[in-house]
């Protein structure tokens, strides 16, 4: 629309103005008639942007619908074939797709009515001027010269105004489109880094959380008056149920979100002091949600660390248990993997974003959720060589199997945003509370 509407607008406006000067020289007489239809012209544009910009704005809704209706059809295709519900899914197409066809008309019918109908106002203005001009030729008070040079003025006037009329629900559409890409563009973004924060140098990794209050909304907290210390190099654990704030601890760590009292700090510095760059670069994550990129192997592992070498990558996936399979794929670690790693498993993703993890010189590891879709064998064996590759690094282990975080150096038991239960496996065992409940409700 800039580069092309506005461009058409301005050129128009021009011959607008030098025609208008030429008719004025010619007969000020004549440029009345244009005192009557130039405001029609003006107010009826003016009536129809009013009725046909919601219109446009309801197709770029509807579209915008429709095609995330698809994405997510698309992408949910085994669940649809699985729950057999595809002829659900075809009729719930058909209602949007009606919805956005009608959007589309509605908007397309009225916004084409104004060009045609502005092009009829000019059309009668002249009409008009052949009348009067015909009238002021009769009484001896323009020659035909005059005339019908004015004649020719008035249509180098009038056929702009057509034109600018035309691409009135071009921008009309622009307009509308601009709005839901202005909404995005206005959406809150992460905060600026607090004046005077600094980079983080040789971390330690001891972590501590004091009088901790959080809630993703003003009016619904989930953390409440929450206290923990994670030394350096230890391993915590955190459980509970789900929906208890395990997460949410996390992404408090990680500066995702600030907390709404208290303060947390590593190595003794309140990390909203700190750079988020450099806290997050200090710490390694390995989400639940798995993601791998187009490309080998070898590239997702060594994703963050360019350095890397093929051994160090080799020995990050012999700890993470997954390079005998890679070894058996035709081309190894040089294996292209497909968007989003498609072409392999779960639970083999799983295990390579683990490897990828183990790589990086972090001196935290946060594993959340991370061996869920691994066998328990496998997941305590990745737990033991975590251990000895993150030797002397705190590391933060979110999990429900409990079997698996048995050697923790301290496990937090969350319940309701509140830690209920703290202490190693024996002693919380030992103690018969909640966690005791939890462990027992799996092995019993």
């Amino acid at each position: 629309s800039l580069s092309n509407d506005l461009l058409q607008i301005a050129a128009s406006a021009i011959t607008v103005l030098g025609s208008l000067i030429m008719m004025i020289t010619i007969s000020p007489m004549l440029v009345l008639v244009f005192a009557v239809t130039i405001p029609m012209s003006v107010l009826f544009t003016r009536y129809m942007t009013r009725k046909v910009r919601p219109l446009f704005h309801k197709r770029s809704v509807k579209l915008g619908e429709l095609n995330g209706f698809v994405e997510e059809v698309i992408s949910g295709q085994k669940t649809t074939k699985a729950y057999h519900q595809e002829a659900t899914q075809t009729r719930r197409f058909d209602k949007k797709n009606q919805e956005a066809m009608n959007a589309y008309y509605n908007a397309e019918y009225y916004g084409a009515m104004t060009g045609p109908s502005v092009n009829f106002i000019n059309n009668l203005s002249m009409a008009f001027i052949s009348v009067f001009g015909a009238i002021l030729f009769l009484l001896g008070r323009i020659s035909i010269g005059d005339l019908s040079s004015f004649v020719l003025y008035s249509r180098r006037f009038s056929g702009p105004i057509n034109e600018m009329a035309n691409i009135v629900s071009e921008l009309q559409s622009a307009c509308a489109a601009a709005e839901r890409v202005f909404d995005l563009m206005d959406q809150p973004t992460e905060p600026e880094d607090a004046a005077g924060a600094v980079e983080l140098s040789h971390v330690q990794g001891d972590v501590r959380m004091e009088n901790i209050s959080f809630g993703y909304e003003p009016d619904k907290e989930i953390i409440h008056n929450l206290n923990m210390h994670a030394p350096t190099g230890g391993l915590t654990a955190i459980v509970g149920p789900t929906g208890a704030g395990k997460t949410t601890l996390i992404n408090l760590l990680m500066s995702f979100y600030d907390p709404d009292e208290g303060r947390i700090t590593l190595d003794g510095r309140d990390i909203q002091s700190i750079t988020r760059r450099s806290l997050r670069l200090s710490c390694a994550m390995v989400l639940q949600d798995t993601w791998l990129f187009t490309g080998t192997i070898f590239e997702n592992l060594a994703y963050g660390k360019k350095d890397a070498k093929r051994e160090d990558v080799e020995a990050a996936a012999k700890a993470a248990r997954i390079h005998r399979y890679i070894m058996s794929l035709p081309n190894g670690y040089d294996t292209v993997l497909d968007e989003n790693g498609i072409n392999i498993s779960q639970g083999q993703k799983q295990l390579l974003t683990i490897a990828r993890a183990m790589l990086l010189d972090a001196k935290m590891l946060i594993l959340d959720e991370a061996t869920s879709n691994v066998d328990t064998r496998t997941e305590q064996q990745i737990q033991a060589a975590m251990r000895t590759l993150m030797k002397d690094k705190t590391c933060f282990v979110i999990a429900h199997r409990l079997s698996t975080i048995q050697n923790a150096n301290n496990i937090l038991v969350v319940r309701d945003g509140d830690i209920v239960e703290q202490g190693d496996h024996q002693a919380l065992m030992a103690k018969g509370g909640f966690y005791a409940g939890l462990y027992n409700s799996q092995f019993q």
